[in-house]
């Protein structure tokens, strides 16, 4: 076997119509089609083909944070990153110094996901 990169992540929601409107707008990222699944969901693109998978029916807490759960996307810019998630009113943390020289920021989600930016290692 030969596991070649990521293919999607996936996060169980409560309300899909405010996350898809937060990964949409907040994030820019572009929605894709999605089989015709028999619960609610969205599927969104990250980069050149990797995606986010949102799932509907979550009734139980979310437990999230920078050193647990949570997922990253790679920005070309951080500074362009603060800039945008300030523009928009959201909340961050960062940017850190990771050991290996990238930046990174963690926002959270409306249903309280964390979500990492970086910019590649220096």
């Amino acid at each position: 076997m030969n596991i070649t990169q990521l293919n999607h992540v996936a996060l169980q929601v409560a309300d899909v119509d405010s996350i898809c409107k937060f990964y949409s707008e907040v994030l820019g990222l572009k929605p894709i089609p999605r089989p015709a699944f028999s619960f609610p969901g969205a599927w969104y693109r990250i980069g050149a083909d990797q995606e986010l998978h949102i799932i509907g029916g979550a009734t139980g807490p979310v437990y999230s944070a920078s050193r647990g759960n949570h997922f990253a996307v790679m920005v070309d810019s951080m500074d362009d990153a603060v800039a945008a998630m300030k523009a928009k009113g959201i909340e961050f943390t960062g940017p850190h110094n990771r050991p290996d020289g990238a930046l990174q920021i963690f926002i959270k989600d409306p249903e309280g996901h964390t979500v990492e930016l970086c910019t590649s290692p220096r």
